[in-house]
């Protein structure tokens, strides 16, 4: 009898899935657009053709880097000198201290000399063969100080390294100061955008003992090149996640250690287990565990990348701060000239609506953050480190700081770069490690970790081509609790759906350039939700510092940013109803209605905070109709719903052949 009780549940959700897209209301066919619609970028890049769209990406992020580095540098300069005047030329030990601490506050000012007339007084380390490199840049610099004068040198290499002499002069006759200022930011961004736009095999053949196989299958594929990343996916060698349908008793993980030689890697509640073999494969553990377990699943442990790529500190704002002036332009640094993100998704008028909320806080899950970064100061809350549970959440690659930076780097302090909301909060979650790769394990506990310590907003820049049910099922959690989940597409340029982002319950993000043309290097298909922008994006970076990067990990940011804007707007707001708003009000690119190149289109904050707060917002160029939009809504909730029982009609499957 349970049988057949069984096999009429089974055969009652297979007619509701092929019913139920029958009575909701089709999609009417798109209205032809008052204007012509924008061009739409091309769908299929020849292999060299997107490896040259990308490398120029590379290259202006790292060109726009190094701007940024010698601006900020330059105002670290000019705050020292500003507090020279408290000191007397001829208290050279005071000086002396002063350059100290400037240098171990910044490392990458690698030599600093203060001179006034003929008194010198010098930190750090001058390498041997300063004197001759760069044409004679430090000369140079020593030489112009004299004058009265500034200088700054070009680039230039010194026993593998790149460096530049900046010279700035003092109020009074002959002060000044001379740094010999270390650029390894550019290479580290070069380093990591070359991973981070999948330009080269990432990550190694071989390193951790992980296979690339072909995406939801254990065909083994080898990745020799950038491109190979699109088809591939990555996992541990010699482990499985396995969840069984109920918790294991001490004997019988003796048993399995002895019968299979396994170490239990980690336990997670719900009964599910890590285990990794001294003797067997992944694909041997798999079918021994569904043969003689009958599992809930049993999976590989896949592996997620990374999807990307001063003057005295000024009074901060709080909430209770005079407004800034009437048109919201900040008066950070880096904005007017590198920040061409925000202006471009209206998020200056948006900000006349909501700045957001104290109480709001979105989770980084991704490389960690760099906690004491200046622009960050007040903008963390507690996090955890999934990696390293007895660590901080510090960033030790730089992924997860510029992510941060775009969301919630300190507003109108007069200080490097400004984020997307004045008041949001950042909860770090280290679940990437040093090489900027991540286990399916890791992510799913830093998205529950992330969920039970109250976040509302969780930010996944990383993927995979793989599903996993044990990611999944975190998803399902966060978003059964009302969380906002938003992830990067990719960097790949292909229409394969990557996941996190495919998931129904995620916010799926792809990139736009600044010509609101989708980039070159992102993922699309009829799973992307809206776009961003991604290309060349400015913000925090480790070390203190600034970087221009450039991926659908940045793009996604945004895209948790205005989720934070539209709870701060209106607390009541659901998780579907917030998605559903920013569906509604983006900015309709490409061809008319939801396209493969941009899903509903390019945020708009202007738009999406209006219409969250109640207030009359004009419809974007190119808006749908009310009718479109009532179908949108349906229909995703039918695709929602629609996952929702074919993953429970896979696992009722799953248990009924295993009974058999």
């Amino acid at each position: 009898m349970r049988r057949f009780a069984l096999l009429g549940l089974l055969f009652t959700a297979a007619v509701t899935l092929m019913v139920f897209p029958l009575i909701v209301p089709q999609k009417p066919a798109p209205q032809a657009s008052p204007s012509p619609p924008a061009a739409v970028a091309p769908r299929a890049l020849s292999a060299k053709h997107e490896a040259h769209d990308k490398r120029l990406s590379l290259q202006r992020d790292m060109d726009a880097t190094a701007q940024l580095c010698r601006i900020e540098c330059k105002q670290d300069v000019g705050a020292l000198l500003h507090g020279a005047h408290a000191l007397s030329a001829t208290d050279s030990d005071r000086r002396g201290r002063t350059l100290r601490q400037m240098a171990q506050a910044h490392p990458h000012f690698q030599a600093l000399e203060w001179r006034e007339g003929e008194k010198t007084v010098t930190a750090g380390t001058v390498p041997d063969g300063l004197r001759q490199a760069g044409d004679g840049a430090w000369a140079r610099g020593r030489e112009a100080l004299k004058k009265g004068a500034g200088y700054e040198s070009p680039s230039f290499e010194l026993k593998g390294k790149r460096y530049f002499v900046l010279a700035e002069p003092g109020d009074r006759p002959g002060e000044g100061i001379a740094a010999l200022i270390r650029e390894d930011i550019v290479s580290q961004v070069e380093k990591h955008q070359l991973r981070n736009l999948r330009l080269v095999p990432y990550p190694s053949e071989g390193r951790y003992r992980i296979e690339s196989v072909k995406p939801n299958t254990l065909k083994d594929t080898t990745v020799t090149n950038g491109e190979d990343n699109g088809n591939a996916s990555h996992y541990a060698i010699d482990e499985v996640v396995v969840k069984f349908r109920r918790a294991l008793t001490a004997s019988e993980l003796l048993r399995l250690r002895k019968e299979l030689q396994l170490t239990v890697v980690r336990r997670h509640r719900g009964h599910i287990y890590l285990f990794r073999s001294k003797r067997y494969k992944t694909e041997q553990l798999i079918v021994y565990f569904r043969n003689k377990w009958n599992p809930v699943f049993a999976e590989p442990h896949y592996l997620y990348l990374t999807n990307g790529m001063k003057p005295a500190a000024a009074p901060r704002l709080s909430a209770k701060a005079a407004p800034p002036p009437a048109d919201l332009v900040p008066n950070d640094t880096l904005y007017s000239k590198y920040q061409w993100n925000l202006p471009e998704i209206a998020t200056e008028q948006g900000w006349r609506v909501t700045k957001g909320n104290r109480d709001v806080v979105v989770a980084v899950v991704d490389t960690g953050v760099q906690l004491d970064h200046p622009d960050l100061q007040g903008r963390l809350v507690d996090g955890t480190n999934i990696v390293d549970p007895s660590a901080p959440p510090n960033d030790d690659v730089g992924h997860g700081t510029h992510v941060a930076g775009i969301i919630a780097a300190e507003v109108n302090n007069h200080e490097g770069v400004a984020g997307m909301t004045w008041y949001t909060k950042i909860m770090p979650v280290k679940a990437l490690d040093s090489t900027g790769a991540g286990t399916t394990y890791s992510v799913a506990e830093g998205i529950i970790w992330a969920t039970d310590h109250g976040a509302q907003v969780i930010n996944l820049s990383l993927g995979n081509y793989a599903q996993a049910q044990f990611l999944h099922d975190a998803i399902k959690y966060a978003y059964d609790q009302g969380v906002v989940v938003v992830a990067a597409s990719g960097n790949d340029n292909t229409d394969r759906p990557g996941y996190p982002a495919a998931y129904p319950e995620v916010i799926a993000v792809g990139a736009t350039d600044p010509d609101e043309a989708r980039a070159a290097y992102s993922n699309y298909g009829s799973y992307i939700d809206v776009a961003a922008p991604g290309t060349q994006i400015a913000s925090t970076y480790p070390g203190s510092r600034y970087a221009a990067l450039s991926g659908t990990s940045m793009a996604s940011p945004h895209v948790s940013a205005l989720a934070s804007l539209i709870r701060a707007a209106n607390p009541q707001m659901t998780n579907v109803n917030v998605a559903e708003l920013m569906r509604k009000t983006a900015k309709d690119l490409g061809a008319a209605g939801k396209d493969n190149d941009f899903g509903y289109g390019q945020i708009d904050v202007r738009a999406a905070v209006s219409a969250a707060g109640g207030g009359a917002v004009s419809a974007p160029a190119s808006a749908p109709s009310g009718a479109a939009e009532a179908s949108k809504a349906a229909g995703a909730e039918t695709k929602l719903l629609t996952a929702r029982l074919l993953d429970r009609l896979q696992q009722l499957l799953s248990s009924f052949l295993g009974k058999r």
